[in-house]
């Protein structure tokens, strides 16, 4: 992130959302959102001093997932690139009240600025990677896991922060009360490969519940309780880390943990199934951590709708071919990166954020661009300036000329047939299928059956 914040080359837009993307391979125009943060960053030094000073303390539900604090002015994680605050203006007392301003008084370059309006910007760009990475689901769509009924059931990205040294117990992995757990749980595919959630596999849940096995044994000595349905140990040296785990004595119960039950003592008692004992088993423990799934991210329709991407039936975006073009979309000009596509860990997804970048410049070192013959023509004389072609068009491929008539651009066009076979008037075609070629193809079929 650093290398990349102090490239020459590399601007970023921080705060910022693509509202609008016109054009096509090669001569794209986004419109872009970069909202406002009250504090100007070309003055801002990233000391720290307006977020120490402020006074009002919101819970952080993105970077601490709801496991500590912030500020009303705060750096959204402290690696961020570029190191500049926002304000919240949900929270802060000026905003809500029309009082405070104590980080306008103590910020020594004068960066504070409440008065910050949301700018939009237009850039001209040649090709685009869509790298919106992944939602948590929330597991209380499933109540048996009883998750929210007591503060001691927390999902595995709560315990990410839960066991680091820059998190809200500095690394001390403890229970709601203060102390130290006796006995952990921790539940795999709690979302995933589940009919009443999601049906896919989240592929990187069980690596880090043995990760978060191995902290809670290093650290407090607790016995751990893995209930699983399969162990999904793919990567390079994974399955010898799932060895490891086991010879540091944590128990493995091969079975999906089914019900958390919240006991009077505020204890948690978690029942399952030991499928290879082939009886019902439970465990009563301090904590548990639920290994909850991944989903596409939130606003993910907007970004196709935006982007002309497709999407698998499991909300993830499609890309042109799983095997042939992991990383191309149906559009031209459009890849995919990481988890956008589908549920990924990190080396996968740093090889295939590598790929996608080598198509990109593959693409730019081409000159050219050769697009396909079979695109949709329209027949001004027949057309009739309904506009039922540019509803359906998934592409976004078609606009009205001057004349009122539709027009087709070729470089958008994939084709699909969609609007010739919604055209009422029938005056679209796809060039190379028109209604008399493929007759005459069928007849040629049928003479060759026959002689």
């Amino acid at each position: 992130m650093m290398d990349a914040g102090r490239h020459p080359n590399i601007t970023l837009l921080t705060y910022s959302e693509v509202e609008e993307v016109s054009g096509y391979v090669g001569n794209f125009t986004a419109r872009i959102r970069k909202r406002a943060r009250s504090v100007k960053e070309d003055v801002c030094t990233g000391c720290g001093l307006c977020q120490e000073k402020c006074p009002t303390k919101v819970i952080d539900t993105s970077f601490e997932a709801g496991m500590g604090k912030r500020k009303a002015i705060y750096t959204p994680f402290s690696q961020a690139i570029p190191n500049i605050p926002v304000i919240d203006r949900e929270h802060c007392l000026f905003f809500t009240k029309g009082r405070c301003k104590l980080c306008e008084k103590v910020c020594p370059t004068k960066a504070i600025d409440y008065g910050q309006e949301d700018q939009l910007l237009e850039v001209e760009v040649g090709a685009i990677i869509v790298a919106t990475g992944f939602g948590m689901w929330d597991p209380t769509q499933l109540p048996q896991y009883s998750y929210g009924l007591s503060p001691n059931i927390i999902t595995g990205l709560q315990f990410e922060r839960l066991s680091s040294a820059g998190g809200p117990t500095k690394g001390e992995i403890m229970t709601a009360e203060g102390k130290r757990p006796e006995n952990v749980a921790i539940i795999h595919c709690v979302g995933s490969r589940d009919h009443n959630a999601h049906e896919y596999c989240s592929r990187f849940c069980c690596m880090y519940s043995l990760k978060h096995a191995h902290l809670v044994r290093d650290r407090t000595g607790a016995r751990v309780f893995e209930f699983y349905m399969d162990m999904r140990a793919f990567g390079k040296a994974y399955e010898e880390f799932y060895e490891r785990v086991q010879k540091e004595g944590v128990l493995f119960v091969r079975g999906r943990g089914a019900e958390v039950e919240v006991l009077p003592d505020g204890k948690l008692r978690v029942k399952g199934e030991d499928t290879n004992l082939g009886r019902l088993v439970s465990a009563d423990v301090d904590l548990v951590i639920l290994a909850t799934a991944v989903e596409p991210p939130p606003g993910a329709d907007k970004v196709a709708s935006i982007f002309g991407l497709g999407r698998t039936p499991d909300g993830w975006f499609a890309e042109a071919h799983p095997k042939l073009r992991p990383v191309e979309t149906a559009t031209a000009g459009v890849f995919l990166a990481g988890c956008a596509q589908g549920p990924r860990d990190v080396p996968d997804t740093v090889a295939h954020a590598g790929a996608a970048a080598l198509e990109v410049v593959r693409l730019f070192n081409q000159g050219e661009v050769t697009i396909s013959p079979t695109v949709a023509v329209v027949d001004e004389e027949s057309c009739v300036g309904c506009g039922e072609c540019i509803l359906a068009c998934p592409y976004a491929a078609i606009a009205r000329n001057a004349r009122g008539k539709a027009e087709v651009n070729p470089a958008l066009c994939h084709g699909c047939g969609t609007c010739a076979a919604t055209c009422p008037s029938g005056a679209i075609t796809a060039l190379h299928f028109t209604d008399e070629e493929i007759v005459a193809q069928i007849d040629g079929l049928l003479a060759m059956a026959a002689g």
